[in-house]
């Protein structure tokens, strides 16, 4: 017969998720140039690092550099008519102001007045239009300069390519609507990493954001990471009729721990409710229906049975207020045959909790 000793520690109640988890990072981008074309550079790899803004990809882009040359050059056209322009109204209303002042002194007739003035407007008109000019070429050479950016794929934070589809001279295409399609680059940053875990919805009400929880990694035994409840889904999964979840996301609490997992890794999450500690506690096994222990005296004494006041409760420790008291001894092996109340008793030695 296993015997354990009631002692005093920590209780805590917590949930944990229904099926698997995964390890997910803060920021994936799953990229594709907005253009379709012709790869003609690829400069990363998969698993290479790259920083924010660096060049992952460029399609063919010729025609398009050209049409910009050619925007460019107008511009420079429109710039130097603008100039001509405006210095022709300007020379033409000194003479239009010349002419007014020998109209009022009665030595210019009023049609060459009018004819100066007629002149003077006209030709800054032509310099206004010649302005217009300018900035609509200008603003071709930035319609043109976009386009040409969008031959050229960057990295929009920095990360780890997880992923390249496509290679040197091969075309790439951007998704139709609808038809989802392969990315061109699949981009991680694996600084900021998080556990998406389904909790039962019974279990759910309970918990809050900013919970202390710990992560479990299936493919890294033994370990196990601090994390918070960063989010609760506002809705529940009903993929599984039966077994209704909902999505909790736990982030690590130590940013350093991110370094030791991968994105896509399994991992199980047990969420904290509540802890009270230093509290007298008893290992769950040794509880019966009706919140029950036997109470083991001594090798040849009979077992007593006591009823025991629970307070926090897990699969490992339950909290005792009432009934047992630190340092007596209690049956473990409950469910062993001939184990009973009043049954005379001999204990074997067995591993403590």
């Amino acid at each position: 017969m296993a015997v354990g000793t009631v002692d005093r520690g920590r209780v805590a109640r917590s949930v944990a998720n229904t099926r698997a988890g995964t390890v997910s990072a803060c920021r994936r981008a799953k990229l594709a140039p907005p253009a379709g074309g012709q790869i003609v550079s690829l400069p990363v790899r998969e698993g290479d690092r790259v920083r924010a803004g660096q060049v992952l990809l460029e399609l063919w882009n010729e025609d398009t550099v050209a049409q910009a040359r050619v925007a460019e050059e107008q511009v420079r056209g429109a710039g130097l008519r603008l100039e001509e322009a405006c210095e022709r109204a300007e020379t033409a209303e000194r003479e239009a102001d010349r002419a007014r002042k020998l109209h009022r002194d009665g030595l210019l007739p009023d049609e060459q007045l009018d004819r100066a003035v007629t002149t003077a407007k006209t030709l800054r008109a032509g310099c206004n239009a010649g302005r217009a000019e300018l900035q609509q070429s200008r603003a071709n050479v930035a319609a043109i300069r976009t386009n040409l950016k969008r031959t050229t794929l960057r990295a929009p934070f920095a990360g780890v390519v997880a992923r390249v589809t496509g290679e040197m001279g091969e075309f790439t295409t951007p998704s139709p609507p609808g038809i989802p399609t392969p990315p061109a680059i699949d981009l991680i940053d694996d600084t900021c990493l998080y556990v998406t875990a389904p909790i039962d919805e019974v279990d759910v009400a309970r918990v809050r954001v900013g919970q202390t929880a710990y992560i479990t990694i299936e493919a890294l035994p033994g370990q196990r990471f601090t994390g918070r409840v960063r989010r609760v889904a506002p809705y529940v999964v009903d993929l599984e009729k039966q077994a209704r979840t909902v999505d909790v996301e736990v982030e690590l609490t130590n940013p350093a721990d991110a370094k030791a997992l991968l994105v896509g890794y399994s991992a199980d999450v047990e969420i904290v409710l509540d802890v009270h500690e230093n509290v007298v506690r008893v290992p769950t096994q040794a509880v019966t229906e009706g919140n029950r222990v036997l109470v083991y005296k001594g090798d040849g004494e009979p077992l007593e049975e006591r009823q025991i006041q629970p307070g926090l409760a897990n699969w490992e420790f339950t909290e005792v207020t009432s009934g047992v008291a630190a340092g007596e001894k209690i049956v473990l092996s409950v469910e062993r045959t001939g184990v009973a109340a009043g049954v005379p008793a001999r204990a074997e030695t067995a591993p403590r909790k």
